[in-house]
């Protein structure tokens, strides 16, 4: 569902996995930082109050002191892989996890909910829905822009799990709730409700 232009605080289960997806350079990281205070250059997930914060910069970080040299097509893999990871590690441990997701991969986003109704928690969206042309723009302006190629491969993937979302529902997920830029803007917190 879009959410409502007076929307400022959306409210989850505790023990959620929250996943904020969008084409590269929408703003999830954005808004990570401005909801969790993120200053980017974190290498480990970022514990707020009872929730792990997890954004694909930190795999990222953590991969870039010892794979430095390498071209970004050799750290893709690993950065992925280990992001993923960190993931499903928060969800077995019982945790509540806001997490940055591309978002266009189906089959991790049913593994992740496999593996978070286990462990007695729900599965969320927050679509940040920008058109392709914000994104790129997204992408120049954070000065890390993917190829024409794996770019039109995301957006390919996106457009169908955006008609499904403005349904109301994009299974296996418990919820979904689009935002525009505007309302990404107006956000002011995500809360979970006590356990």
């Amino acid at each position: 569902m879009a959410a409502s232009a007076q929307v400022t605080e959306l409210r989850y289960p505790a023990g959620s996995l929250v996943l904020v997806a969008g084409l590269p350079g929408a703003g999830k990281s954005t808004l990570l930082d401005r909801l969790y205070g993120l200053r980017g250059d974190e290498t480990l997930p970022v514990i707020s109050g009872d929730v792990r914060v997890i954004d694909s910069r930190q795999a990222r970080s953590w991969w870039a002191r010892f794979l430095g040299p390498l071209p970004a097509r050799a750290r893709v893999p690993l950065v992925h892989t280990t992001h993923v990871w960190r993931i499903a590690r928060a969800i077995r441990q019982g945790h509540t996890v806001v997490a940055h997701t591309r978002g266009t991969w189906p089959h991790i986003l049913r593994g992740f909910a496999r593996m978070t109704r286990r462990h007695g928690g729900e599965v969320h969206l927050i679509l940040l829905d920008v058109d392709a042309r914000t994104a790129r723009a997204g992408q120049v302006a954070r000065g890390r822009v993917v190829t024409t190629s794996v770019f039109a491969r995301h957006v390919r993937r996106w457009r169908p799990l955006m008609a499904q979302a403005r349904t109301g529902a994009v299974p296996p997920a418990d919820g979904v709730t689009v935002l525009d830029r505007a309302a990404a803007d107006r956000l002011k917190a995500i809360r979970f409700d006590e356990a």
